[in-house]
């Protein structure tokens, strides 16, 4: 480091220092006292605003007087207007409902860069949304404009510490080098850098490894569209171009004029006094541009009049001239005047058509000036939409001047702003006009909410026996497909169901599908949905078991949706109302009623089927309220025929639905009542209905025991004890309910452990697996006076019910090959994580634990 380096390092260190005091005394402020001191300072800036645009203009020798005072009151009354009533300290925002707030937080130090071609106005600009934002400044001012961007400083600093603001909130470099400036940049107690300047220090801002948000050139192309009104567009133009002699770098730097009304544009101009240069002054004018092959022309001629551009290069043009203009015919460095020229020389393209023009505009915009502003003059709302899709500028400006209408505010919409940016195709970090919403950290404080839970039911359940006959009276039954097996078929099932459709007073047309099988495949649904489209019924009925009943779910859900794609329906997610394949929002044609004889599913009220796909032998359980049934039929009477083997199966899957429901952590005082009704019905009348297939009562409570089940099911959902079963009966050919019963005590024991990892819920406080089912146990009158005393006793309840079941007690005991399952278990598990209902258990799984658990079962 040499000497001089050390020297600005230390000047550096010590300014950076005191803004960061100042920083900690801002903090200290409330939105009253920032307010006031904004306004203080606006006030002092618009008492001097015309002051100080004399001195920049006499100290720079650039750009309009006039203009400038026009700058300066920008500043201090467009910007302020927009900056005065936000609120940028403390609390900002608050939702009384939710308790969400956000609150406001200054970014810290900002290094300003402040550039010689807006001074004054810059400075001002910059540091009034500093002052509203709390935020300290360090301003490095161009060494070409230092005295009035000094006076600028100070007389917003002067009004802003009478009204309290820190003494030192405005700081600036005394001697500004370029040096200087890179140590600001880099200097580690910046926390923010606003770069406004040529292009290479806008790009050494972001490469200083601080936030920064800069300006990019701006090479703005304007297009004169052949439906324009072209008188208000030449105005446009030359007010435009002309003010400040293109200083602002949001100036038309290009003309593109549709051929059609080319002529009468140019009049327009040359009756309004802008120059349109000849081959050989346009040759001239083009020698000087090449100077330094910056993002400008030399520098020299920025913000000159031009006339003395002219000079400069070499011809003469009247005293009244307002803008130099060189027709072109290409873009890029071969042709200098097609680049960003901060002065009043602008290009001139004709184009053939709208195509055209556009194409010319896009490419004068990706030569130099990406993600700046665009410029478009037309009526024709066709022309305007594609303007604006196909031009790469963050601001499309319609049928106004571009430096007055990018600025914002004064013809538009658009935030009051003297920092443009252009987003990241620019190399920039946003495409907003910059003000005091980017000068801020905005504190998020979310409490806890809970998520609001459902309990969602067919809207019609009827139960007792003899209810089928209902379907001799339900309105609305004229072409009835019914959904069955072959065996309930062959059993006289379906001629129950006929004579009470024949019993009607108007005649109903029958179609049977009975080709469902046990886990029912997709080529089955398939089939049947393609009869459904054959037959176009109004009702659908689904009399059977849960294969059934999955199955006319499924063949209902694709007839209605037939754009559904199973292999998206069959896809994982974690809260219903929020997966990312939904079905599409419209009227049903058909209802389903569903009719169950059997006593285990509890399909009839739920939202989920599972269906097997045989090619890659996986079950899925598919899951959507559209799934829901509209009517529930709960009749015992078709459940009495129900053999001992099958009764316990069908039972102990009531009992899985029933207790995972219970456990999950989506259990609500909705689904408990549900669930615990049908775990006590199981234990008290499920050996019952074994031992005895006749004990009718027996028969109806496990008959309702399966619908409330799955009441309690539908809305709180399952957990691993049925993911680990779908996956194992699926590989290994078990009844489900079998498969339900060999895992049940061993995940009650797993579950009711210290989890390695909590599942994640809003509405599930703390893990309490273990406290459920001691509540569990309380009710079936286990010993439960420790939560690990009523978990492991209903675990070994669980485990006498399946002994006086007569189902096997193991895996192994069920048939299963140890090297089988040993050579599937890894594959298994990974599957069994991935099942839908593993989400809602109530200890988030690990992968190894599911191995582990089926170990333990084997």
């Amino acid at each position: 480091m040499t000497e001089d380096q050390a020297a600005v390092k230390k000047d550096i260190d010590d300014l950076v220092s005191r803004a960061r005091n100042a920083l900690e005394q801002f903090r200290g402020l409330g939105q009253e006292r920032v307010d006031e001191i904004v306004r203080s300072a606006a006030l002092a800036g618009l008492e001097r605003h015309m002051e100080l645009a004399r001195m920049a203009v006499e100290e720079t020798g650039r750009g309009v007087y006039e203009d400038k005072i026009l700058k300066n009151l920008y500043a201090v009354e467009y910007v302020y207007n927009s900056i005065r009533d936000r609120k940028t300290a403390g609390v900002v925002y608050e939702d009384p409902e939710t308790g969400y707030r956000e609150i406001a937080e200054p970014a810290g130090v900002i290094a300003a860069l402040i550039p010689l071609t807006n001074p004054t106005s810059t400075t001002l600009f910059k540091g009034l949304i500093a002052l509203k934002t709390r935020n300290p400044v360090v301003f490095s001012f161009h060494p070409g404009a230092r005295r009035s961007s000094t006076a600028a400083a100070e007389a917003l600093l002067e009004g802003a510490v009478a009204a309290g603001a820190p003494p030192e909130c405005l700081l600036w470099i005394e001697d500004p080098t370029v040096e200087a400036a890179r140590t600001l940049m880099r200097h580690p107690g910046v926390n923010l850098i606003l770069a406004t300047g040529g292009t290479a220090m806008v790009r050494a801002a972001y490469s200083a490894g601080i936030p920064a948000l800069g300006v990019g050139p701006g090479n703005v192309p304007c297009y004169i569209h052949r439906t324009a009104h072209l008188e208000r567009a030449v105005t446009d133009l030359i007010l435009s171009k002309t003010f400040d002699h293109g200083m602002i770098c949001a100036s038309e730097q290009a003309l593109i004029v549709d051929r059609a009304v080319s002529n009468r544009v140019r009049e327009l101009m040359e009756a309004a006094g802008c120059r349109f240069l000849n081959a050989g002054e346009t040759r001239l004018l083009e020698q000087l541009a090449t100077a330094g092959r910056t993002c400008s022309l030399n520098p020299q001629i920025v913000g000159k009049s031009p006339v003395d551009i002219a000079r400069m290069a070499g011809f003469e043009v009247p005293e009244d001239t307002k803008i130099l203009v060189a027709v072109q015919e290409g873009v890029g460095p071969d042709h200098p005047l097609s680049r960003e020229k901060l002065s009043p020389v602008l290009a001139f393209y004709v184009v053939g058509d709208t195509g055209a023009a556009i194409e010319r505009a896009a490419e004068v915009v990706r030569y130099e000036g990406l993600g700046h502003t665009a410029v478009i003059h037309a009526a024709d709302r066709e022309v305007i939409e594609s303007f604006s899709q196909r031009v790469p500028a963050g601001r499309i400006i319609l049928n106004s001047p571009a430096s007055q209408g990018a600025l914002g505010d004064l013809y538009n919409v658009l935030t009051p702003s003297l920092t443009l940016g252009c987003g990241y195709i620019g190399h920039n970090s946003t495409t907003d006009n910059v003000s005091a919403v980017h000068l801020v950290d905005i504190k998020r404080v979310a409490p806890r909410r809970a998520e609001t839970q459902w309990f969602r039911v067919p809207p019609e359940i009827y139960f007792e026996p003899g209810s089928l006959s209902l379907l001799s009276q339900m309105p609305g039954l004229g072409r009835v497909f019914l959904v069955t097996d072959e065996v309930l078929a062959e059993l006289g099932y379906v001629d129950r169901v006929r004579r009470h459709l024949e019993s009607r007073t108007e005649p109903v047309r029958l179609k049977v599908f009975s080709g469902v099988e046990p886990n029912p495949s997709l080529e089955t649904v398939r089939r049947g949905t393609r009869r459904l489209g054959e037959f176009n019924p109004d009702t659908i009925i689904a009399l059977g078991g849960g294969s059934v009943i999955d199955a006319a779910k499924a063949m209902w859900l694709f007839h209605e949706y037939p754009e559904v794609r199973f292999e998206h329906l069959k896809l994982k997610f974690t809260d219903i109302r929020k997966r990312t394949y939904r079905l599409p929002a419209r009227p049903r044609k058909t209802r389903l009623v569903a009719v169950p004889t059997t006593s285990g599913s509890g399909s009839e009220v739920t939202a989920f089927a599972v269906i097997t796909d045989r090619d890659r032998d996986i079950k899925y359980p598919l899951a959507d309220y559209a799934l829901t049934p509209d009517v529930a039929i709960v009749d015992v009477d078709l459940a009495m025929g129900q053999p001992p083997a099958l009764t316990a199966d069908a039972g102990m899957d009531v009992l899985g639905h029933a207790l995972e429901a219970y456990v999950s952590v989506r259990a609500s005082d909705f689904t408990d009542p549900p669930a615990i009704k049908a775990i006590e019905a199981v234990f008290r009348y499920l050996p019952r209905a074994y031992r005895n297939p006749g004990d009718r009562e027996a028969r109806e409570k496990m008959h309702t025991a399966a619908t409330l089940a799955g009441m309690a099911f539908t809305n709180a959902f399952l957990g691993v004890n049925h993911s680990l079963a779908h996956k194992l009966g699926n590989e290994f050919n078990l009844p489900h309910g079998r498969a339900v019963a060999v895992l049940m005590p061993h995940v009650i024991e797993y579950n009711a452990e210290v989890p390695a990892k909590y599942a994640s819920y809003p509405n599930y406080g703390y893990y309490r697996a273990a406290e459920r089912y001691q509540e569990i146990a309380r009710h079936l009158g286990l010993p439960a006076s420790t939560a690990a005393e009523g978990s492991a006793g209903l675990a070994e309840t669980v485990r006498r019910l399946i002994a006086e079941l007569d189902l096997p007690p193991t895996i192994a005991a069920c048939g299963v090959p140890r090297d089988r399952f040993e050579a599937r278990l890894a594959l298994l598990a990974e599957k069994a994580y991935e099942d839908q209902t593993t989400v809602t258990n109530p200890r988030q799984p690990l992968i190894s634990e599911l191995i582990a658990l089926y170990r333990r079962a084997y």
